[in-house]
């Protein structure tokens, strides 16, 4: 993605492409527009969707644990097919899985600002990410198609700075949207755009191929990942509420340890497969997917949190929470090119332990300020954070294409994609089970250390497992509201702070582990 949260290596897919090139020239600014706004539409919608996480839960009366899968049904979804998606496209076509792409996250998007409940909601999250995952891989790969030499690199530019400035732009749409009109709105915008995208490729946008593509592809791979990341998913998240001993819990852990057991066996002896285990006996590749696991786990778990901070805790509304993403954003849209000569005057190893050190720092400084910072401290905090990605983002997708034969760069970054994708869904599924019990463990204290009235009783019993406090405050008045509500916000901003602090030392070890990267990381050959 183009934002903070932007995967390390989108940018590296193209370059296994091995196709020749059949663009007529007055075809190419078509195939440029028609990948800015696709990619355009999923990461606005991945920018927005977690600005209206507070009031998705306050409208469709859900909790917590149940709006945890609106973000982890997408992740999920996108986490088990964006390997198989590019693959996908270099066997089938490149404009035909990007059309589908592009029908798929529209529809789903229709769906999702339509849905009734709950469940229909978190379906059509799950269909988008099955969208996104085959949309995302194309749009680099046409480009990488239809563009040589000089041009290519420049058409990577414009794409990369549209998207960025898409994505920046797109919380704080996102933020008023939803504070002057519905949250509904996020999605139902997505169809306007995929409309002129879908026509633009069907007709202006030239197919191809990779006719060195592997002829099958690893479904039986793609299933076990998918079911062993939901099991494990499912488990973690429902851990909280129904402890370690429920048997549904027990089941969905273990069998999701096995499912990703069995995944890898699979992997093993595959000849085509989507996670070619060969490429772990690098050092520095495996230890720069275990830096992106920590870091961008530390970055998805502050991205989910901090609406909540913002709106719930503070009472700012959307608007303002969708504005502060946009330092960070802006950063790496403005520095990421200065960012691409770090390697080269620093070596790999040192910009990754230092930026994810001061994206950690940025972070920690976001938990501390929690209960009682200013908007303005927590725009200075995010700041920081940015820097600290600034610093990172580039070396890290550098180090990643280095550290393998030329010949499995695309097949590398996309793994390296995959595992930013698995971080962020564990994230949320681990720090929002743990401000969950936090969050309740603080409200039982409060319930048994103070005398309270039956009405305050009751409003603080129904707040357990909730992160938006307006529903429990709705029909309390006078006292009991003036008692109950300052109760509420210190236990959210306990629990969240507490779980941002851990995010920090996720972001701190992302630092350590880039220690044993070496100190120049040079092409490996394919010889």
């Amino acid at each position: 993605m183009s934002s903070i949260r932007t995967k390390p290596c989108e940018t590296a897919t193209i370059q296994s492409t091995s196709v020749s090139l059949n663009c007529p020239a007055g075809a190419k600014p078509w195939v440029l527009l028609a990948t800015i706004l696709a990619s355009s539409i999923v990461y606005i919608d991945e920018s927005v969707v977690n600005v209206a996480l507070p009031a998705i839960e306050t409208d469709l009366v859900t909790t917590a644990v149940v709006v945890q899968w609106l973000v982890n049904a997408y992740t999920l979804s996108l986490s088990a097919f964006l390997l198989v998606g590019g693959a996908a496209g270099d066997q089938f076509g490149r404009r035909k899985l990007f059309i589908l792409g592009t029908i798929v996250f529209a529809v789903a998007s229709l769906w999702s600002g339509l849905a009734p409940a709950i469940a229909q909601l978190i379906s059509a999250r799950a269909i988008q990410g099955v969208g996104a995952a085959l949309l995302v891989p194309c749009c680099l790969a046409l480009i990488g198609a239809n563009f040589n030499g000089a041009e290519r690199g420049k058409a990577i530019g414009t794409w990369a700075g549209s998207s960025a400035v898409a994505t920046a732009i797109a919380p704080l749409l996102g933020g008023w949207i939803v504070d002057h009109f519905s949250w509904r709105w996020i999605f139902l915008i997505n169809p306007l755009i995929a409309l002129p995208t879908v026509w633009i490729a069907y007709y202006r946008v030239p197919e191809s191929r990779d006719p060195a593509a592997r002829q099958s592809l690893d479904w039986v791979g793609t299933i076990l990942l998918l079911l062993g990341l939901a099991g494990l998913t499912y488990g973690l998240i429902a851990l909280p509420t129904y402890g370690w001993v429920d048997p549904i819990v027990l089941a969905s852990l273990t069998g999701g340890l096995a499912l990703l057991v069995a995944f890898v066996l699979v992997e093993y002896r595959s000849l085509s497969p989507i996670l070619p285990l060969s490429l772990f006996a690098s050092r520095t590749f495996s230890a720069v997917n275990v830096l992106t696991l920590f870091l961008y786990g530390a970055i998805g778990g502050v991205f989910f949190f901090l609406p909540f901070v913002l709106i719930q805790v503070h009472g700012f509304p959307a608007t303002f929470a969708g504005a502060a993403f946009l330092p960070p954003t802006v950063l790496i849209a403005v520095l990421s090119r200065w960012a691409g000569g770090l390697v080269d005057r620093l070596g790999a190893r040192l910009p990754l332990m230092i930026g994810p050190g001061i994206a950690a720092f940025g972070i920690a400084l976001v938990g501390i300020l929690v209960p009682n910072g200013s908007y303005w401290q927590f725009l200075v905090s995010l700041t920081i954070l940015g820097v600290g990605m600034v610093v990172t983002v580039a070396p890290l997708t550098t180090t990643v294409i280095d550290a393998v034969p030329a010949h499995q760069t695309g097949v590398a970054s996309g793994i390296n994609n995959a595992v930013a994708s698995v971080a962020d869904l564990f994230a949320v599924a681990i720090l929002g089970a743990l401000a969950i019990v936090i969050l309740d463990q603080s409200l039982s204290q409060h319930l048994q250390s103070q005398v309270l009235s039956d009405g305050a009783k009751h409003a603080i019993q129904a707040a357990h497992g909730q992160l938006v406090i307006e529903p429990t405050l709705i029909n309390l008045q006078g006292a009991d509201r003036a008692i109950v509500e300052p109760i509420l916000r210190e236990s959210l901003a306990k629990s969240i702070r507490a779980v941002l602090l851990i995010a920090a030392a996720f972001g701190a070890g992302a630092a350590v582990v880039a220690t044993v990267i070496p100190r120049s990381t040079l092409h490996v050959d394919d010889s």
